[in-house]
C-alpha cells in the first residue's frame, strides 16, 4: 500500500521561517534584532521605527519569534521584545567553516605571490 503525502506550499514557507537563516535574510528583522541588543522594547516602541504597516512589523516579529531569536514577555498592557543571541550560534557556526576556507585560500595565495616575486626578481 502506498501512502501519499501533500504538503501545500504554505507549509513549506511556515517551516522555512522557523529557520534562524531564514529569519536574518530579511532587513527589517535584522534591523529589529540590532534595535534589541542589550534591551527590551515594547512592540509599539519596535512599530514606530519603520515606514511599515503594524500588521507587517507583527508578521517579522512572529517569524523572529517562531525561529527563536526573541521573546516576547506580557508587562502589564504592554508585550516587551527580547532578542536571543543563542540562537545566532547557528550563523556563526556556519559562517566560521568558510571564513576558515577562505583564510587558507587567502594564505596559500600570499605564498603563492611571494614566490613568483622572488623568482621574477631573480630573472
Amino acid at each position: 500500500m502506498v501512502t501519499y503525502i501533500f504538503v501545500t506550499e504554505r507549509l513549506l514557507i511556515s517551516d522555512m521561517r522557523r529557520d534562524v537563516f531564514q529569519a536574518i535574510a530579511d532587513p527589517t528583522r535584522r534591523k529589529i534584532i540590532g534595535m534589541l541588543a542589550g534591551k527590551q522594547l515594547n512592540l509599539n516602541t519596535i512599530a514606530d521605527k519603520f515606514n511599515i504597516s503594524r500588521p507587517a512589523i507583527s508578521k517579522h516579529i512572529k517569524i523572529l519569534t517562531e525561529c527563536g531569536l526573541l521573546t516576547i514577555q506580557q508587562q502589564g498592557r504592554d508585550r516587551y521584545c527580547k532578542a536571543n543571541y543563542q540562537k545566532l550560534g547557528e550563523v556563526a557556526t556556519w559562517v566560521e567553516q568558510y571564513r576558515e576556507f577562505w583564510n587558507n585560500k587567502l594564505d596559500d595565495l600570499d605564498k603563492f605571490l611571494s614566490l613568483e616575486n622572488k623568482t621574477n626578481n631573480y630573472k
